[in-house]
């Protein structure tokens, strides 16, 4: 009896119905897994939005107590706001030279802030309100902000309302974000569109519907929601998100729609279904084909793993199938390809790290920096103060531009600019010792070079031919010019100091790697290798003294993608 019921024979449709009772329990729990699924992605997206915002709003809360913090101490403790206040007319020459001091080091805060936030300065006194830095202020919107300030100054309201707090105001129909810094009868005024202030977290994608709006206390909104979609609200599916920030009268609010993210997650599940259906199918197929084709890959595969973790090539077993044998033999030939890829791979990697070490140690000259302190010093005890502000500020212009950089590339109007500030530093130092020139075609505005290119020739130009017994003159010039099919920037620096020793010379003209074993011209050899690496050997450097006496570089440098942020991370 029960060998009878071992034995018992089904028909297909038996087998059919087990099959579809099968597929409809795989279905089903993949529609539970899609939907909580989505249920799990939309809490993930929810919060590394809110995590995004709450970064640029700390961001933002830093940014706004620094400027509170930087205007309350100009107002308390500098000279030029004390000059400004005791002057009897704002047309006096020592009046307007104070003015022009506070515009230059406000001028510098708004370019490490941004130019959207404007700066001025009301003295109550004169009834004198004008913008210490670059403004993007409309006339009449200007107007309108000196007459709202003069009625707070005389109503006595802002330490009230003002004080050590962000709050709004509008501008003919438009709103600011303003902080109002008084001392005595005089304010300092930071202003900033609303519109400004969060069009960084506009840039985040919030869904289709979703949009990102500033709101003051009373709940109203200060900007117009930007929306990415035009599909109607009943079909989205929300979360509204309220940040505030830190001593303001204002938050953010950010709605987050997912609606468009459901209709794909649907559309997902309906392409599940129709594969599921198609296993079904090709379930029988697959029995079919169990012995002749899936073992023989199983063993193929197994081989693969056992092969892949083992350093000696494995005899495979035949599988009786030509297919198989022949992908047996290229895959072992393969694996030791790979194994010898590796092996460059990680040879490159290595000289890679060499480059990028080698440029880190190129930004960090501590003797450079120690000779312009003593440099200051020794104008100190001079009494040369004009020339301690104009070397102290470029030095930190030069120091700016070396931390701050961290790209591959840079425009070259950057860099000439560096160098300009590099020469006019060591031109406080050596005085009369040497003159420079620099030439910079049209045809070159825009193009892009690697950052401390040119810093490196001019530093060594600086080093071997300046000297105090006669006067050096430093030439660079920047031309374009077009070789074969292909446009390049040709930089050309030159001095008229001994030139290269014949010995350097040589080695540099038939790319010998220099002896850095007492320390000198590292930083040429480091450059040759970068501009090697980030321009795949199409750069050109050529090096050569010029006749009656002098050294001269001149570079040949390819013309970069479009866009020069797809070579950066390069190194």
């Amino acid at each position: 009896m029960a060998k009878s019921a071992e034995n018992k024979m089904h028909s297909i449709k038996h087998y059919v119905n087990m099959l579809l009772l099968i597929s409809f329990v795989t279905l089903l729990l993949d529609l539970i897994i899609s939907f909580a699924s989505i249920v799990l992605v939309r809490q993930q997206s929810a919060r590394y939005l809110q995590d995004a915002a709450d970064l640029y709003i700390d961001r933002i809360n830093n940014n706004f107590s620094y400027l509170n913090h930087f205007m309350g101490w100009t107002l308390a403790n500098d000279e030029d706001v004390e000059t400004m206040n005791t002057a009897e007319d704002a047309n006096d020459a020592e009046f307007l030279k104070a003015h022009r001091n506070l515009y230059k080091r406000f001028s510098e805060l708004q370019k490490s802030f941004g130019k959207e936030y404007n700066f001025f300065i009301y003295l109550r006194n004169q009834n004198f309100l004008s913008n210490s830095a670059p403004m993007n202020l409309s006339y009449p919107e200007y107007q309108t902000l000196k007459k709202q300030i003069t009625d707070y100054a005389e109503e006595k309201i802002i330490y009230e309302k003002f004080y050590s707090q962000w709050t709004t105001i509008d501008l003919n129909g438009r709103s600011y974000m303003i902080n109002i810094v008084p001392y005595y009868d005089s304010y300092m005024i930071c202003l900033i569109s609303a519109d400004d202030l969060i069009r960084p977290l506009r840039e985040i994608n919030l869904g289709g519907n979703g949009y990102v709006s500033l709101v003051n206390e009373n709940g109203e909104s200060l900007t117009e929601p930007v929306s990415k979609s035009s599909l109607p609200n009943l079909m989205q599916i929300g979360t509204a998100v309220n940040r505030e920030f830190s001593n303001a009268s204002f938050y953010v609010r950010m709605v987050i729609q997912f609606g468009a993210f459901e209709k794909i997650m649907i559309a997902q599940l309906l392409v599940v279904l129709l594969a599921v259906m198609i296993a079904g199918n090709l379930c029988l197929i697959m029995l079919y084909f169990q012995k002749k084709v899936l073992k023989p890959i199983k063993n193929f595969s197994n081989n693969l793993a056992l092969l892949t973790s083992g350093d000696e090539p494995i005899d495979f077993a035949s599988s009786k199938m030509m297919e198989l044998e022949k992908a047996n033999r290229q895959f072992i030939e393969l694996v030791n390809q790979i194994k010898k890829i590796k092996i460059d791979l990680y040879e490159r990697e290595l000289e890679k790290r060499n480059i990028q070490l080698d440029y880190m140690k190129l930004q960090i000259k501590p003797h450079f920096f120690l000779n312009c302190l003593t440099t200051i010093y020794s104008m100190a005890q001079m009494q040369m103060y004009a020339e301690i502000q104009h070397m102290t500020l470029s030095i930190s212009k030069y120091f700016r531009y070396i931390f701050q950089n961290g790209r591959d590339f840079v425009r070259l109007e950057d860099e000439i600019e560096h160098v300009r500030t590099y020469l006019d530093i060591q031109k406080q130092r050596y005085r009369n010792a040497f003159d420079y020139r620099i030439e910079q075609a049209e045809q070159a505005a825009g193009v892009f070079i690697p950052p401390l290119v040119l810093q490196t020739f001019i530093e060594n130009a600086m080093k071997y031919a300046v000297s105090r017994e006669h006067e050096v003159q430093v030439l660079l010039v920047v031309s374009r010019q077009v070789e074969g099919d292909e446009e390049m920037t040709v930089i050309r620096i030159a001095d008229t100091g001994p030139g290269f020793p014949p010995s350097v010379l040589e080695n540099l003209m038939n790319g010998q790697p220099l002896d850095p074993s007492n320390g000198s011209r590292i930083g040429i050899t480091n450059t040759l290798q970068r501009l090697e690496y980030l321009y795949q050997k199409k750069a050109k450097v050529c090096f050569s003294n010029i006749e009656g006496g002098g050294a001269c570089v001149v570079l040949s440098l390819p013309d970069l993608p479009k866009n020069p942020t797809e070579t950066e991370g390069r190194l």
